[in-house]
């Protein structure tokens, strides 16, 4: 007997969302892990010096988080990767599914994660200064920002956000490449290592400080997010289409 409940592919895409926010509940063990041992790092000063006299002495230290905005740029891009295993693949089937919603449900999953990396590396912040506020070794501690206005705050959130999404993205094209043949695996670091290394040898051009210059170094903000967006959904349509060819040849 037939049933006549329709389902709707945004049902479908909604039910295996929520249940990979679930079902991956690894990733947040691993996020808080790892932003942990960052903070570890950033208590060591990025840069210090003092002075002094004979009646007092100031000794000048600055601390950053930017290791833990480092780390969890690498954590969502590793996450992307487990994600496109067919261990977690295979949990697709569990609901009438097709590609399309376990694509689009994997990019929304993707997404969050991206927003939890940036909310969370973006708060250790505050528990730095709290942490170096406690030292018994700190006799009198001044916390500074060069500029604290709300649109200056938003927009280093939002460029949080799509540094974690970008190499979220980078890492979903990453792994669905790698269940392609096993021999990716060992194809792609040898070539990302011999573009660092010798990329300056063809013609000239240093090409991996290039791309990452590309996003890191834009003065303007519109078109940083311009230039992350399309990226992003360029190497996700891509993953898309490779990953449906390849099941079509299994």
């Amino acid at each position: 007997m037939m049933s006549l409940n329709k389902v709707t592919l945004g049902e479908v895409v909604k039910k295996q969302y929520l249940y990979k926010l679930k079902a991956y509940s690894g990733v947040y063990t691993s996020l808080m892990v790892l932003q942990a041992i960052a903070l570890l790092f950033a208590f060591s000063a990025m840069n210090s010096y003092g002075t002094s006299s004979e009646s007092f002495s100031i000794d000048i230290k600055y601390y950053s988080v930017d290791i833990v905005v480092a780390l969890t740029m690498l954590w969502a891009f590793i996450s992307s990767i487990l994600v496109t295993t067919k261990a977690y693949r295979n949990d697709d089937f569990s609901f009438v599914t097709n590609r399309l919603s376990g694509d689009l449900s994997n990019f929304a999953f993707l997404g969050t994660i991206s927003l939890l990396g940036a909310i969370t590396s973006l708060l250790s912040t505050f528990l730095l200064k709290v942490m170096l506020y406690f030292l018994p070794s700190t006799e009198v501690m001044y916390f500074s920002t060069l500029q604290t206005s709300p649109s200056v705050i938003i927009k280093g959130f939002l460029a949080t956000f799509l540094y974690m999404l970008l190499f979220a993205a980078l890492g979903y094209l990453v792994g669905t490449l790698v269940q392609l043949h096993p021999l990716v695996k060992i194809v792609l670091p040898v070539v990302f290592v011999g573009l660092l290394l010798f990329g300056g040898l063809i013609g000239r051009v240093d090409i991996v400080p290039s791309v990452l210059g590309f996003f890191f170094t834009e003065a303007s903000f519109f078109l940083f997010f311009i230039k992350v967006i399309i990226t992003a959904a360029v190497l996700l349509y891509m993953s898309a289409i490779i990953y449906g060819r390849s099941e079509v040849r299994s």
